[in-house]
């Protein structure tokens, strides 16, 4: 029977107390502590102040909440790991609850590069209904040849914008719910004595939920990716190459080297461990000591490439010479926090994913950017399959959602007629892939000839 190796919680005090001095009394645990400190505190105070300016410079909300709420990740990591470093028997908890939130900052930042392309989701997949889908980026290409092809298979690419663009939400808010999800298995198991995160044994929850979690931020990373290069020239004038850098790097260095540094640590004995205790150094150190000092000072450096990653400057309407255009954060942006760290729309967004993947999906090939497709005959064949074109409309406001089967003209059921809603969300909810109002884009608050904003 596998057993866990409990020293840091049973011995974690006493390990840390006996560990030989480095410098003038100072141990590796008490530079561990300086350290973190630091760098925590100005990673810290670097992220309040750009939230601050962002809040008190709120005119673009459907954008700036966005922003705020990657931001906050800076202090959420730098605060967590300097409390985990001093309540060390305790850090599990601290840091499953940190690691959560790095899901909602991954959709934050897909909901941000989405309203760039357009500002409502009605307006999106109008948009994502014309684009030409580029094939997937590496490593699916090579495994296409595995699966069929880039045209036929599992892993093909979608003739459909629209359904490219449900692909890509799906696959990032999924993050979400499996990481509240792994959350609460990891706080209960280790209530349970089950969890044991100094064992990579099968019998204890740590490993289980390292991998499906290691499996999920994944996927919603690399569709992070492909989202940039499918969209980097349209995206071009908000200097997307520097915000998906720091969200991969955050994502990368807060969650990869903790698995490394878990893999490398954990054992059940500690002595077995690649990374090996001695007088110098305590058990807790490594485990989590370690660990908790290197994202402080990442932090600190991830918060001032957020500086100017998601800089504040270009939402000032001294910039903007739209006289209607006005500040909605409220008395020391106080309504922008509220509106911030309001995570109803992440609930619903999530609703809106898995409802598109266990109903919508069935029904896609109504959409009209599939019956183009469809409709497109044998000599279109190559330009069908590599993109997907604009619906014929019958009017502003009536779009027929069906059309009769390839080799009928007629078709005795009447069209089946959908007026779009006012309610972005619960349309959404209600017809997963219905066709969206036209509206025109508005004004990039990152122009140099900044007209009218719809905020």
């Amino acid at each position: 029977m596998s057993v866990c190796n409990n020293s840091l919680i049973t011995a974690g005090d006493e390990l840390v107390k006996h560990e030989t001095p480095l410098w003038k009394g100072f141990t590796f645990h008490h530079f561990g502590l300086i350290i973190t400190a630091t760098f925590g505190l100005i990673a810290v105070l670097l992220a309040l102040f750009l939230m601050m300016q962002h809040a008190r410079h709120y005119s673009v909300p459907g954008q700036q909440k966005h922003i705020i709420r990657i931001v906050f990740m800076i202090p959420v990591y730098a605060t967590i790991s300097f409390v985990s470093y001093v309540f060390y028997r305790h850090a599990i908890y601290w840091e499953v609850l940190r690691d959560c939130y790095e899901a909602f900052a991954i959709a934050a930042f897909f909901a941000l590069m989405s309203s760039y392309i357009e500002p409502t989701l009605h307006d999106q997949k109008e948009y994502f209904r014309k684009i030409q889908v580029d094939n997937w980026v590496w490593p699916v290409p090579w495994m296409q040849k595995c699966t069929g092809g880039k045209e036929r298979g599992l892993l093909r690419r979608p003739r459909s914008g629209l359904t490219w663009f449900n692909i890509i939400w799906v696959a990032i808010f999924q993050y979400c719910a499996i990481r509240v999800l792994c959350t609460f298995v990891s706080m209960i198991s280790q209530l349970l004595d089950r969890y044991c995160e100094s064992s990579l044994s099968p019998a204890f929850a740590h490993v289980w939920v390292m991998v499906i979690e290691g499996t999920s931020v994944s996927v919603a990373m690399y569709c992070v990716i492909q989202f940039y290069f499918q969209l980097k020239t349209d995206l071009a004038e908000y200097r997307p190459f520097l915000k998906v850098l720091c969200i991969k790097l955050v994502i990368f260095f807060s969650f990869w080297q903790a698995i490394v540094i878990s893999f490398l640590s954990s054992s059940s004995s500690s002595r077995d461990a690649i990374l090996k205790p001695s007088d110098k150094i305590a058990y807790p150190d490594i485990k989590i000591g370690i660990p908790s000092m290197l994202i402080a000072v990442e932090m600190s450096i991830f918060a001032g490439m957020h500086m100017f990653a998601f800089s504040w400057k270009p939402y000032d309407i001294r910039n903007n010479p739209d006289p209607a255009a006005r500040y909605q954060g409220g008395p020391l942006g106080l309504y922008a926090f509220v509106d911030a760290f309001n995570l109803w729309d992440v609930v619903k967004a999530s609703a809106r994913g898995f409802r598109w993947l266990f109903h919508g999906r069935r029904r896609r090939m109504t959409d009209p950017s599939y019956r183009d497709h469809l409709g497109a005959g044998a000599g279109a064949g190559a330009a069908a399959g590599a993109g997907v074109g604009a619906a014929p409309r019958k009017g502003a406001e009536d779009v027929e959602l069906h059309s009769p089967p390839r080799g009928r003209t007629d078709d005795p059921r009447p069209p089946i007629v959908r007026r779009p809603t006012d309610d972005d969300h619960q349309a959404l909810l209600a017809d997963p892939q219905g066709v969206p109002r036209i509206a025109v884009r508005a004004p990039s608050p990152y122009s140099q000839q900044s007209g009218p904003r719809r905020i």
